[in-house]
């Protein structure tokens, strides 16, 4: 099942499917649960006590990417300045949770980083997409 198809399919949208809000969508989906996934991960580190602030930032971007999927896959009545908002704060949450993961060097934190890209500029094309 895809959410981008899933929106789609939404009957408020018949022929006006944003492909950019698609993929910003579902990439801020993946990366909640990544992010979350990574904080976890770094609480499981030798040094955790050391990861708080990088723990701390990972649970941050996860929940602005929550915000964000659910906002934007909402449909019905459009809510542009809304999906903006929540696109805003995902992106910050997003670059700083990058910031941090990038100076570990294990997986969980290299995946996270990457993520963290794609929700960036997946979200920026399709908040620069919508209109008003």
């Amino acid at each position: 099942m895809s959410i981008k198809e899933m929106i789609q399919d939404h009957p408020a949208v018949e022929d006006g499917y944003n492909e950019q809000l698609g993929e910003a969508v579902k990439h801020a989906m993946y990366g909640a649960a990544i992010m979350n996934s990574c904080a976890d991960a770094c609480l499981a580190e030798e040094n955790a006590k050391e990861r708080a602030e990088c723990i701390r930032r990972c649970l941050d971007a996860s929940d602005a990417c929550t915000a964000f999927y659910r906002i934007g896959s909402r449909r019905t009545g459009g809510n542009v300045a809304a999906i903006k908002a929540s696109g805003a704060a995902a992106i910050i949450a997003c670059e700083q949770c990058h910031e941090l993961c990038k100076m570990h060097d294990d997986p969980h934190c290299k995946r996270c980083t990457r993520m963290c890209e794609e929700v960036i500029e997946d979200v920026k094309k399709a908040v620069q997409g919508l209109g008003h």
